[in-house]
C-alpha cells in the first residue's frame, strides 16, 4: 500500500503510527516533495468513491491564500486536479492507497474497518 503523507502533519504522524502499530507495511511518500500528478489524482479519485472536494487540504495555508473557498465551484473537475497536481500542500492528507481503494484524511474508524 501507498502512504501519502507530510512528515510535519500531525494527523499523517498519527495515522502512521496507527498503521505501525498494527504491523500494516506502506511505501511513505512525501506529498510535498512528490507531488501527485494528474493521473494519479484521477485514479485516486475513482478509488475512493468522494468527491472531488474532499481531496482539497481546506484548512491548509495555500488553499486559503489563493481563495480556494470561492474559486472551486466556477472551476471544471480538470481545472481542479491540474490545480492539485501543480501543489501537494493542496491535497489533503493522509493518502492511503490499496488495490482497490483510497482512503482520504485519517479518521481511525474508517481505516480500521477498511484494513
Amino acid at each position: 500500500m501507498l502512504f501519502v503523507c507530510y512528515e510535519k502533519c500531525s494527523t499523517c504522524r498519527k495515522a502512521y503510527k496507527w498503521l505501525e502499530e498494527r504491523n500494516i507495511n506502506v511505501e511513505v511518500r512525501d506529498i510535498k516533495s512528490q507531488n501527485p500528478n494528474a493521473e494519479e489524482l484521477r485514479r485516486w479519485l475513482k478509488k475512493s468513491g468522494l468527491p472531488l472536494k474532499k481531496f482539497f487540504n481546506t484548512s491548509g495555508l495555500v488553499y486559503k491564500e489563493l481563495q480556494l473557498k470561492d474559486k472551486l465551484p466556477t472551476m471544471t473537475e480538470d481545472e481542479q486536479i491540474d490545480l492539485l497536481a501543480s501543489n501537494g500542500m493542496l491535497v489533503k492528507r493522509p493518502i492511503l492507497e490499496g488495490e482497490d481503494f483510497v482512503l482520504v484524511g485519517f479518521r481511525e474508524q474508517e481505516w480500521a474497518d477498511r484494513l
